[in-house]
């Protein structure tokens, strides 16, 4: 399969594109700026174009390209996070709908985000949307994918969770403080967090590339979501030290911003892999304790094994 991949530098892009090579496929990255390999296309925002000759011929094509949004959202930073999401996925839409031939599938990341602030409320694909700012851009996103899907190209966003990896991300930034034993409890520590291993994102990915009964949200998250105080006793329990610390949400509002801390740090979203579990999805890492052993005790296995179905 010719695959058209974007945002390959980061924590995900990376090891898609990694694994992909790995099963036999032909990745091509979509980059802003060239890199000097053959395989690449690039895509200027500032424009609007992308070199849309090279991506004739491609079978799917996969979106991962967002500023990041563990930052202080002060008003330029909302308007990077959302134009690099809105503004890149509608230029590719429209770009690959207008081709001569056109890709099976267009996959494009979004985030649970989209269910904003929830509380024990169970959440699955068929859940209204939630409130604030993520959940604005993460509709808007989606929204934005509509020239391919109106051009007969089938679509699928990626609500994803927190992505657990030992190469970064948010338990890159956790390790340290509880390795240290000053971890603990983010404000009241009952918000839950519905999180996924590196390993299950790539092969929930591979599945939907490969299954044309997925479209749509499709929430990408482990079948146990849990609280933060249970994240913070199980990621402890690994790695044998004790929790001690309790962060108290005003401390996180004055260190991160109000918006940010209340959104990504102190919101409850307790998400369910729906679409995944009927199309029988076998997760690698379906309980926390399961992935933080997995991913602390060894390098990710996510190229090393086969998919499982």
């Amino acid at each position: 399969m010719k695959v058209l991949v974007s945002g390959t530098s980061g924590l995900i892009g990376a090891a898609l594109k990694e694994y992909l090579l790995s099963k036999g496929h032909t990745v091509i990255c979509l980059v802003r700026a060239r890199t000097g390999a053959q395989e690449e296309v690039l895509i200027d925002l500032s424009r609007g174009c992308i070199e849309s000759d090279k991506l004739e011929g491609i079978d799917a094509a996969i979106n991962l390209a967002g500023e990041n949004v563990a930052q202080r959202w002060t008003a330029e930073a909302r308007r990077r996070i959302a134009d690099s999401r809105i503004k890149g996925t509608s230029l590719l839409a429209s770009t690959l709908a207008g081709l001569e031939h056109k890709p099976d599938v267009l996959i494009s990341a979004s985030a649970i985000g989209f269910y904003g602030d929830r509380g024990d409320e169970i959440l699955t694909e068929a859940s209204r949307q939630g409130q604030g700012f993520l959940s604005q851009v993460c509709a808007a996103w989606e929204e934005a994918l509509s020239p391919a899907r109106d051009a007969g190209i089938r679509t699928a966003s990626l609500r994803l969770g927190l992505v657990l990896s030992r190469s970064g991300g948010a338990l890159g930034r956790m390790l340290l403080p509880f390795q240290l034993g000053i971890g603990g409890n983010l404000g009241s520590g009952k918000q839950y967090m519905s999180w996924i291993s590196i390993d299950d994102v790539v092969r929930s990915i591979e599945l939907i590339l490969e299954c044309r009964q997925l479209s749509g949200p499709v929430n990408l998250v482990s079948p146990t979501p849990v609280t933060n105080a249970e994240f913070t006793a199980v990621l402890s329990r690994v790695l044998h030290r004790k929790a001690v610390l309790h962060v108290p949400q005003a401390i996180l509002k004055l260190a991160f911003g109000s918006a940010m801390a209340q959104e990504m740090l102190l919101a409850s979203s307790r998400v369910m892999p729906a679409k995944l579990q009927a199309a029988a999805y076998d997760f690698q890492c379906p309980t926390l304790e399961s992935a933080l052993l997995r991913l602390l005790s060894k390098e990710s296995s996510v190229c090393r094994t086969a998919p499982a179905r």
